[in-house]
């Protein structure tokens, strides 16, 4: 156990940008990412093996490090990968 405070939650906007960042997913899908974060335990899409950009494991992994820089993590598991 370490005695060094777990970082504030961020909010949507700062969480969104940063989880893009660093999963290096372009400023101009997170529009895409959005309605996972308004529906945080609804049902998400999956991947189609189609070829989409961004494909829907994309979404998936920015909204779920989204949500975890929210301090909202997911509860239920997410769709398969």
């Amino acid at each position: 156990m370490s005695d060094v405070p777990a970082p504030p939650p961020l909010p949507l906007d700062d969480a969104l940008a940063r989880a893009s960042e660093e999963l290096q997913f372009p400023s101009y899908y997170q529009s895409s990412v959005r309605p996972l974060l308004r529906d945080p335990e609804g049902r998400w899409p999956h991947c189609c093996g189609g070829g989409c950009e961004p494909c829907a494991q994309t979404l998936i992994r920015v909204a779920l490090r989204t949500l975890e820089l929210m301090g909202t993590p997911r509860q239920s598991p997410p769709p398969d990968f």
